[in-house]
């Protein structure tokens, strides 16, 4: 005669869920936002806001490289970020991706400030919108961080 241990099973399972949510749990309770990468991320942003000062805007403009070496530096500094806090995110949720395009479009939009200051001759003045940059681009990267790790505790 067969002994059907299948509501033994189900306990043991749902057992083995709750520990890993448990421990979920206990891993974004610990996670704090590295400010020294998401300073990086605001040097980053700064330096490609900056780099307007460097061109000639105009009917010769060409953009500078500096935008792809620091998409170099961004793919870096997501990898020292993902190796300090030991959490690969499979998807960073939706108020994450929010912050993140909103810190894309904050630096286009200095970025082209900084353009119209360098047509006006007024190159000296790229440190305000490198600065502003700066500030935001690290601020918008710790709001993205945080979002993303309390998705993970939900997920």
């Amino acid at each position: 005669m067969e002994t059907n241990n299948s509501d033994d099973t189900r306990y043991e399972a749902a057992e083995a869920l709750s520990a890993l949510s448990a421990d979920r749990q206990r891993l974004t309770q610990r996670v704090r936002v590295p400010w020294v990468l998401m300073a990086a991320f605001g040097a980053l942003g700064a330096w490609w806001v900056g780099s307007a000062a460097t061109t000639e805007p105009g009917a010769g403009y060409e953009p500078p490289l500096m935008v792809w070496m620091a998409l170099l530096g961004v793919l870096v500094v997501v990898h020292l970020l993902q190796r300090e806090s030991g959490i690969r995110f499979r998807s960073l949720g939706a108020r994450a991706n929010g912050a993140i395009a909103g810190l894309l479009v904050t630096c286009l939009v200095l970025f082209s400030a900084s353009l119209g200051l360098v047509s006006l001759e007024l190159r000296w003045a790229v440190i305000v919108t490198s600065l502003a940059a700066f500030a935001i681009t690290t601020w918008l990267a710790a709001v993205a961080y945080r979002c993303a790790v309390e998705h993970l505790r939900r997920v």
